[in-house]
Parts: structure tokens; C-alpha cells; sequence
């Protein structure tokens, strides 16, 4: 029956802090802010996973990351139409891994200016995002293991596929990118 959040005005985060903390409350429609600057290890991890009512999500302005920082924070939250800037040119490790997962109303992707990525970093960001029509530009040119991994993964409404410049590869980086994604030309 959660509609409203509390404040959360905390600017420096520890490890875990926020894990799960509005996971399932389906009737929450409207997010705090969120002005953390300083994050850490899984600090948002599932935060809103299963919001099924959140139509926005926070600002996340943070351009120094901790890893597991964002894992699936907004997965399931089905209607969500538009994702958060994500200003982050160096990643960690599982940063983003899972964190638009499922959001079946999200058209447009954030743009992920990152050139340098990290183990799993992208992994399963926009899985099952059905309504998904163009993906951001990835403009890394040296890849890490499983980077992509997963990436569009059921997109069925994925028509254009983003250039990929990367001229270093890792293993399993393009592992399974676009798999189901069958309107993509």
C-alpha cells in the first residue's frame, strides 16, 4: 500500500544501504530523491525492483561508481517510460548489470557515454525491455569480459542496433547482445 516515499537525504552511502528497500511496493508511483554523491557496493541494488507503478525514476547524477551500485534498481518497474541520465564514463564492475530488466514500457534508452567499462557493467541493463525501439551508442572501443553480455536480450521492439567500435574484445563480451530481438534490421 506504499504510494508515497520517505526523504532519503543522505549524501554519503555504505555498502548495501538501500538494497531492496521498495522492492514489490507496486502501489509506490513517485521515487525520492536521491542526492547521494558518494556511493557504495550494491548501495541501490534492487531498490525499486517490482515498482510496478513508478513511472520516473530519481536523477542519478553520480559520476563515480561502486560496484553493484545500480544492479537491477529499477527491474520489473513496468511502467516506467523514461530512464534517468547516467553521466559515467568509467564503470565498475556489475554497475548497471540488470538495472532497466523487464521494464516493458521504457521506449528510449539513457545515453551511456562510458569508454571505459568493467566486468559485467552493461549485463542484462535492458533485458525483456519490449517496447525498446533504438539502443544508446556505445562508444568503448576496448571491451571486458561479459561487458554486453545479455545487453538487449529479448528487445522485440529493438529496430536499430547501435555501431560497435570496439577494436579489443574480451571474452564473451557480445555474449547473447541481441538475442530475441526480432525487429531489429
Amino acid at each position: 500500500g506504499l504510494t508515497q516515499a520517505p526523504e532519503l537525504p543522505a549524501t554519503t552511502l555504505v555498502s548495501y544501504c538501500y538494497n531492496s528497500m521498495f522492492q514489490g511496493c507496486s502501489s509506490l508511483t513517485t521515487a525520492p530523491q536521491l542526492p547521494a554523491t558518494t556511493l557504495a557496493a550494491g548501495c541501490y541494488e534492487n531498490m525499486f525492483n517490482g515498482c510496478t507503478r513508478l513511472t520516473t525514476a530519481p536523477a542519478l547524477p553520480v559520476t563515480t561508481l561502486a560496484n553493484s551500485c545500480y544492479i537491477s534498481m529499477f527491474e520489473n518497474c513496468t511502467s516506467l517510460t523514461t530512464a534517468p541520465a547516467l553521466p559515467a564514463t568509467t564503470l565498475v564492475e556489475w554497475c548497471y548489470y540488470g538495472m532497466f530488466k523487464g521494464c516493458s514500457s521504457l521506449t528510449t534508452a539513457p545515453a551511456l557515454p562510458a569508454t571505459t567499462l568493467a566486468s559485467n557493467c552493461y549485463s542484462n541493463m535492458f533485458k525483456d525491455c519490449t517496447s525498446l525501439i533504438n539502443a544508446p551508442e556505445l562508444p568503448a572501443t576496448t571491451l571486458t569480459n561479459y561487458c554486453y553480455n545479455n545487453m538487449f536480450y529479448g528487445c522485440t521492439s529493438l529496430v536499430n542496433a547501435p555501431e560497435l567500435p570496439a577494436t579489443t574484445l574480451a571474452n564473451n563480451c557480445y555474449y547473447y547482445m541481441f538475442e530475441g530481438c526480432t525487429s531489429l534490421v
